[in-house]
């Protein structure tokens, strides 16, 4: 069954990330009235303001990791019978109105994976972060035997059985590489759909040196096996609405 707003839940993995996230709920409620915010050990009014625009929060005591909220959110979804969870970031990067682009692609495709592709318009992104992705997105995508045009976006769209499934463990940053390569290696298929490039004022929660030595340790741990060929994944241009 494709997602719908009684099926479908929206996830938001958040640290410290006050100043916007009220604003991101409510927008978000707009597409799917159903938000689930993971208070990863804020220090600030993270979740008063999500729960005062009505999301509902879980609360990690102190920060574990984006994919431990991404974890406690899905589990927490499955628990309340939801089958899809569309996950942004708590930043405010990604914009709302795409929200119907990805919901799209799953009603009208097979894949049970959407990914929002920012590479489409590269040059908005900032030259490092540009840099990073495409390095990663090249490196993932020979992990998982596939073509993966932006493997590190979080704004994405999963069937929860499906990613129940495939058991992920990865804690931290690492999730989306995981993810990606754990729905190829099961032979699932992924979607990309372009959705807008918004940088600003936020601040990344990744640690280069910390973060970029957890992926490597699971990159070369998940290099050294070897899986069957995957599904070809496939780019979603305009989804109809």
């Amino acid at each position: 069954m494709p997602p719908t707003p009684t099926n479908c839940c929206v996830v938001i993995p958040c640290l410290n990330e006050a100043e916007e996230i009220g604003e991101l709920v409510r927008r978000v409620r707009d597409h799917l009235p159903t938000v689930v915010v993971v208070d990863d050990g804020s220090a600030d009014g993270t979740a008063a303001a999500a729960e005062f625009a009505g999301a509902t929060v879980l609360h990690h005591r102190s920060p574990q990791g984006k994919g431990a909220a991404l974890a406690t959110a899905w589990k927490w979804a499955g628990e309340n019978d939801f089958s899809w969870a569309l996950m942004l970031d708590g930043d405010g990067q990604h914009a709302t109105d795409d929200v119907p682009r990805l919901l799209a692609a799953a009603e009208h495709g097979a894949a049970k994976l959407i990914i929002g592709n920012r590479m489409h318009l590269p040059g908005a992104m900032p030259w490092l972060r540009r840099w990073a992705n495409r390095w990663l997105s090249v490196r993932i995508s020979e992990l998982a035997g596939v073509n993966l045009p932006d493997s590190q976006c979080g704004f994405r769209l999963a069937h929860l059985p499906t990613l129940d499934e495939l058991g992920l463990s990865t804690q931290h940053f690492e999730i989306e590489s995981e993810m990606c390569v754990a729905f190829a290696r099961a032979r699932h298929r992924i979607a990309f759909v372009p959705v807008q490039v918004r940088y600003g004022s936020e601040c990344s929660k990744i640690s280069p040196l910390r973060d970029y030595w957890r992926w490597w340790r699971w990159y070369q741990q998940t290099r050294a096996i070897r899986p069957a060929p995957a599904l070809e994944a496939f780019d979603l241009r305009e989804p109809s609405a």
